[in-house]
């Protein structure tokens, strides 16, 4: 068995047993193995510094999007985002603003939903639209109904974010993690790894913080 697997076992067993007793243990015990071992076989991804392969997905107006389709773009900043997860709708605005911000600087968002609309009816793809149009998306909202896409990134949670660059003809990740470190309040983020990651690519400066623990809903995978 995965020493990491055995490791994260008796950590969590031990924390949990300090926390709710011995008694109550047992059921959290195995839903929080589940998810993080689930976020464990999830990780293997790509890593910073790593060209990413071309996928194709459908946007909400019924549109094929590519990766290639950004060709003359300096880079892209890739959302893993869901419709019912309470941490990507806080992130939402935020997301908009960093569109706004950088697509006219050749960093565009593309927001992708990996979620399965099995476990929650919200990320269907007629709800997708649906919120695409209330909060007026001006980024492509794409469905990764097979969730290839996801697992080729690494992505374990949402909203978890990877910032490309485009070199010698390929994106590359440059960043990968939190947009901020304040999930619930913008107002009380005092560090803007996505915002500082883009502005610094783009003055051709290096990346400083280049990986962050992405806090938010465990991507829910299709059995």
């Amino acid at each position: 068995m995965n020493t990491k697997y055995i490791k994260m076992k008796l950590i969590l067993w031990i924390s949990l047993v300090a926390v709710t007793g011995v008694g109550s243990v047992a059921s959290t015990y195995e839903h929080k193995l589940t998810e993080n071992l689930i976020e464990i076989q999830q990780s293997g991804g790509y890593q910073i510094g790593d060209a990413v392969g071309n996928f194709s997905l459908k946007n909400v107006d019924g549109r094929m999007i590519s990766l290639s389709d950004f060709n003359s773009s300096k880079g892209i900043i890739v959302v893993f985002t869901s419709n019912h997860c309470p941490f990507a709708k806080a992130y939402e605005d935020r997301i908009i603003a960093l569109n706004n911000k950088y697509s006219s600087q050749g960093f565009p968002v593309i927001a992708i939903n990996p979620s399965d609309p099995g476990t929650h009816v919200d990320d269907s793809f007629d709800k997708m639209k649906e919120r695409a149009s209330s909060k007026g998306y001006n980024y492509p909202y794409l469905a990764d109904e097979s969730q290839a896409t996801a697992k080729a990134f690494g992505a374990a949670r949402t909203p978890q974010v990877y910032v490309l660059s485009k070199s010698n003809g390929k994106f590359t990740v440059r960043y990968m993690g939190m947009l901020d470190d304040n999930p619930q309040d913008p107002a009380g983020a005092s560090k803007f790894y996505v915002d500082e990651a883009v502005s610094n690519l783009i003055s051709g400066k290096p990346v400083v913080t280049m990986s962050t623990k992405p806090i938010g809903c465990a991507i829910k995978w299709k059995n």
